[in-house]
Protein backbone atom coordinates (compact mmCIF):
# COMPACT_ATOMS: atom_id res chain seq x y z
CA UNK A 1 0.00 0.00 0.00
CA UNK A 2 1.36 3.30 -0.86
CA UNK A 3 0.44 7.16 -1.57
CA UNK A 4 -1.73 9.53 0.38
CA UNK A 5 -5.46 10.88 -0.59
CA UNK A 6 -4.71 14.09 -1.44
CA UNK A 7 -6.98 16.77 -0.84
CA UNK A 8 -9.82 17.85 -3.39
CA UNK A 9 -9.46 20.35 -5.46
CA UNK A 10 -12.11 23.55 -5.88
CA UNK A 11 -13.44 21.82 -9.58
CA UNK A 12 -13.66 18.13 -7.36
CA UNK A 13 -16.27 19.24 -4.76
CA UNK A 14 -19.74 19.88 -5.84
CA UNK A 15 -22.34 22.37 -4.39
CA UNK A 16 -26.50 21.67 -3.25
CA UNK A 17 -28.57 23.20 -1.56
CA UNK A 18 -29.67 21.85 1.52
CA UNK A 19 -33.17 24.72 2.73
CA UNK A 20 -34.18 28.03 1.74
CA UNK A 21 -35.80 30.11 4.28
CA UNK A 22 -36.11 33.58 4.33
CA UNK A 23 -35.05 34.28 0.62
CA UNK A 24 -31.74 32.53 1.68
CA UNK A 25 -30.15 29.41 0.69
CA UNK A 26 -27.84 27.17 2.85
CA UNK A 27 -25.60 25.41 0.85
CA UNK A 28 -23.61 22.25 1.32
CA UNK A 29 -20.22 20.88 -0.29
CA UNK A 30 -20.23 17.08 -1.23
CA UNK A 31 -18.22 14.48 -3.65
CA UNK A 32 -19.56 12.47 -6.10
CA UNK A 33 -18.28 9.13 -6.86
CA UNK A 34 -16.09 9.40 -9.69
CA UNK A 35 -14.41 12.12 -7.31
CA UNK A 36 -13.99 9.11 -5.35
CA UNK A 37 -12.64 6.75 -8.42
CA UNK A 38 -10.08 9.37 -9.30
CA UNK A 39 -8.93 9.62 -5.74
CA UNK A 40 -8.17 5.71 -5.48
CA UNK A 41 -6.45 5.13 -8.67
CA UNK A 42 -4.01 8.40 -7.74
CA UNK A 43 -3.28 7.31 -4.31
CA UNK A 44 -3.37 3.46 -5.09
CA UNK A 45 -3.26 2.45 -8.90
CA UNK A 46 -6.13 1.35 -11.12
CA UNK A 47 -5.56 -2.29 -10.19
CA UNK A 48 -4.97 -1.76 -6.86
CA UNK A 49 -8.29 -1.20 -5.29
CA UNK A 50 -11.63 -3.03 -5.31
CA UNK A 51 -14.90 -2.69 -4.68
CA UNK A 52 -17.97 -5.19 -3.50
CA UNK A 53 -21.46 -4.19 -2.27
CA UNK A 54 -23.69 -6.21 0.01
CA UNK A 55 -26.98 -5.98 1.91
CA UNK A 56 -26.71 -6.28 5.74
CA UNK A 57 -30.40 -6.32 7.33
CA UNK A 58 -31.79 -4.74 4.20
CA UNK A 59 -29.29 -1.97 4.41
CA UNK A 60 -26.55 -1.55 1.48
CA UNK A 61 -22.70 -1.48 2.61
CA UNK A 62 -19.55 -1.02 0.41
CA UNK A 63 -16.18 -2.59 1.01
CA UNK A 64 -13.05 -0.41 -0.49
CA UNK A 65 -10.33 -3.01 -0.36
CA UNK A 66 -6.52 -2.02 -1.02
CA UNK A 67 -3.74 -3.94 -1.82
CA UNK A 68 -0.88 -4.13 0.64
CA UNK A 69 1.94 -4.87 -0.48
CA UNK A 70 4.07 -4.79 2.75
CA UNK A 71 1.56 -7.27 4.33
CA UNK A 72 0.38 -9.50 1.23
CA UNK A 73 -3.62 -8.68 2.14
CA UNK A 74 -6.06 -6.57 1.14
CA UNK A 75 -7.03 -3.71 3.37
CA UNK A 76 -10.83 -3.02 3.95
CA UNK A 77 -12.86 -0.46 4.72
CA UNK A 78 -16.66 -0.30 4.75
CA UNK A 79 -20.12 2.11 5.13
CA UNK A 80 -24.07 2.17 4.54
CA UNK A 81 -25.95 3.97 1.59
CA UNK A 82 -28.74 5.81 1.87
CA UNK A 83 -30.60 5.69 -0.42
CA UNK A 84 -31.80 8.40 -3.69
CA UNK A 85 -35.20 10.31 -3.76
CA UNK A 86 -35.40 8.74 -7.49
CA UNK A 87 -33.06 5.52 -7.78
CA UNK A 88 -33.05 3.36 -5.13
CA UNK A 89 -30.51 0.81 -5.80
CA UNK A 90 -28.25 3.14 -7.49
CA UNK A 91 -28.63 5.73 -4.76
CA UNK A 92 -27.32 3.63 -2.47
CA UNK A 93 -24.39 1.91 -3.72
CA UNK A 94 -23.30 4.92 -4.85
CA UNK A 95 -23.86 6.73 -1.30
CA UNK A 96 -22.40 3.73 0.80
CA UNK A 97 -19.11 3.94 -2.06
CA UNK A 98 -18.70 7.74 -1.58
CA UNK A 99 -19.35 6.98 2.63
CA UNK A 100 -16.83 3.77 2.17
CA UNK A 101 -14.04 6.36 0.42
CA UNK A 102 -14.46 9.17 3.35
CA UNK A 103 -13.74 6.07 5.76
CA UNK A 104 -10.52 6.40 3.38
CA UNK A 105 -9.91 9.82 3.82
CA UNK A 106 -11.58 11.11 0.33
CA UNK A 107 -13.15 14.27 0.93
CA UNK A 108 -13.42 14.18 4.55
CA UNK A 109 -12.07 17.86 4.49
CA UNK A 110 -15.18 19.11 3.71
CA UNK A 111 -16.63 17.90 7.05
CA UNK A 112 -14.88 21.14 8.38
CA UNK A 113 -16.73 23.37 6.01
CA UNK A 114 -18.17 27.32 7.62
CA UNK A 115 -21.72 27.44 7.34
CA UNK A 116 -22.41 28.87 3.58
CA UNK A 117 -25.63 30.77 3.41
CA UNK A 118 -26.29 32.42 0.03
CA UNK A 119 -28.92 35.34 -0.41
CA UNK A 120 -31.36 34.51 -3.42
CA UNK A 121 -32.89 37.00 -5.54
CA UNK A 122 -36.64 36.78 -6.15
CA UNK A 123 -36.19 35.16 -9.72
CA UNK A 124 -33.80 32.76 -8.50
CA UNK A 125 -36.28 30.23 -6.78
CA UNK A 126 -39.54 29.06 -7.27
CA UNK A 127 -41.60 27.34 -3.80
CA UNK A 128 -38.39 26.71 -2.22
CA UNK A 129 -36.63 25.00 -5.24
CA UNK A 130 -33.54 26.94 -6.05
CA UNK A 131 -32.93 27.99 -10.04
CA UNK A 132 -29.49 28.84 -9.62
CA UNK A 133 -26.33 26.85 -9.43
CA UNK A 134 -23.36 27.22 -7.46
CA UNK A 135 -19.36 26.06 -7.77
CA UNK A 136 -16.54 26.24 -5.87
CA UNK A 137 -14.33 28.37 -7.74
CA UNK A 138 -11.53 28.63 -4.66
CA UNK A 139 -10.32 26.64 -1.71
CA UNK A 140 -7.37 26.29 0.56
CA UNK A 141 -6.70 24.33 3.34
CA UNK A 142 -4.47 24.26 6.50
CA UNK A 143 -1.52 22.14 7.80
CA UNK A 144 -4.18 20.09 9.68
CA UNK A 145 -6.06 19.61 6.18
CA UNK A 146 -9.16 21.63 7.00
CA UNK A 147 -10.78 23.71 5.03
CA UNK A 148 -9.54 27.48 5.60
CA UNK A 149 -10.57 29.44 2.65
CA UNK A 150 -13.64 28.92 0.06
CA UNK A 151 -15.60 30.91 -2.27
CA UNK A 152 -18.33 30.02 -4.18
CA UNK A 153 -19.55 32.02 -7.20
CA UNK A 154 -22.53 31.40 -9.41
CA UNK A 155 -23.21 30.21 -13.04
CA UNK A 156 -22.59 33.96 -14.21
CA UNK A 157 -19.25 34.07 -12.88
CA UNK A 158 -20.50 36.59 -10.03
CA UNK A 159 -18.79 35.77 -6.27
CA UNK A 160 -21.31 34.93 -3.58
CA UNK A 161 -19.88 33.56 -1.06
CA UNK A 162 -16.17 33.85 0.81
CA UNK A 163 -14.45 32.97 3.79
CA UNK A 164 -11.63 32.82 4.82
CA UNK A 165 -9.82 32.47 8.26
CA UNK A 166 -7.53 35.34 8.21
CA UNK A 167 -4.23 34.26 9.16
CA UNK A 168 -1.07 35.74 7.74
CA UNK A 169 -0.54 34.82 4.48
CA UNK A 170 -4.01 32.86 5.03
CA UNK A 171 -4.77 30.59 1.43
CA UNK A 172 -4.32 32.80 -1.40
CA UNK A 173 -1.29 31.78 -1.58
CA UNK A 174 -1.81 28.41 -2.64
CA UNK A 175 -0.19 25.57 -0.71
CA UNK A 176 0.54 23.15 -2.94
CA UNK A 177 2.99 25.40 -4.89
CA UNK A 178 6.76 24.53 -5.25
CA UNK A 179 8.50 26.88 -3.02
CA UNK A 180 10.74 27.83 -6.14
CA UNK A 181 7.50 28.41 -8.35
CA UNK A 182 8.20 32.15 -8.35
CA UNK A 183 6.38 32.75 -11.42
CA UNK A 184 3.07 30.92 -9.97
CA UNK A 185 3.83 33.70 -6.82
CA UNK A 186 3.77 36.57 -9.10
CA UNK A 187 0.54 35.11 -10.11
CA UNK A 188 -1.44 34.82 -6.80
CA UNK A 189 -0.01 38.49 -5.74
CA UNK A 190 -1.29 39.64 -9.01
CA UNK A 191 -4.48 38.57 -7.89
CA UNK A 192 -4.51 39.77 -4.37
CA UNK A 193 -3.88 43.46 -5.60
CA UNK A 194 -6.33 42.71 -8.47
CA UNK A 195 -9.15 42.11 -5.71
CA UNK A 196 -7.58 44.39 -3.25
CA UNK A 197 -9.75 47.66 -2.28
CA UNK A 198 -6.26 49.67 -3.16
CA UNK A 199 -6.53 52.97 -4.92
CA UNK A 200 -5.82 52.22 -8.40
CA UNK A 201 -3.28 53.95 -8.83
CA UNK A 202 -1.14 52.27 -6.68
CA UNK A 203 -2.63 48.54 -7.65
CA UNK A 204 -1.26 50.00 -11.42
CA UNK A 205 1.60 50.67 -9.54
CA UNK A 206 2.24 47.91 -8.23
CA UNK A 207 1.20 45.62 -11.21
CA UNK A 208 3.77 47.57 -12.80
CA UNK A 209 6.86 46.29 -10.74
CA UNK A 210 5.77 42.66 -10.46
CA UNK A 211 7.74 41.27 -12.78
CA UNK A 212 10.66 42.33 -11.16
CA UNK A 213 9.67 41.56 -7.74
CA UNK A 214 11.68 38.73 -6.30
CA UNK A 215 10.12 36.41 -3.21
CA UNK A 216 10.94 38.85 -0.11
CA UNK A 217 9.04 41.55 -2.23
CA UNK A 218 6.25 39.22 -2.98
CA UNK A 219 6.22 38.31 0.75
CA UNK A 220 5.74 41.78 1.52
CA UNK A 221 3.14 42.65 -0.69
CA UNK A 222 1.14 39.58 0.12
CA UNK A 223 1.45 40.27 3.99
CA UNK A 224 0.60 43.56 3.76
CA UNK A 225 -2.69 42.99 1.34
CA UNK A 226 -3.81 40.34 3.91
CA UNK A 227 -3.58 42.07 6.73
CA UNK A 228 -5.45 45.12 5.15
CA UNK A 229 -8.32 42.21 4.23
CA UNK A 230 -8.21 41.84 7.66
CA UNK A 231 -8.61 45.27 9.34
CA UNK A 232 -11.36 45.29 6.84
CA UNK A 233 -13.63 42.07 7.40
Amino acid sequence: MSGEIRLLRAEEISVKVRTVFGGTALLLLYKDARVDMTLLDEAFGPKNWKRFHKEVAGNLFCTIGVWDADKNQWVEKEDVGVESMTEKEKGEASDSFKRAGTNWGIGRELYTSPEITVPLGNNEYINKKVLTKFYVTGIGYNANREISKLEIKDGNGKQRFFWETGKPMGNWIKEEKKADDLEGYRADVEAMLLDSDLPKERIDKALAGLPGYDRKTLDTVAKMLNERRNRND
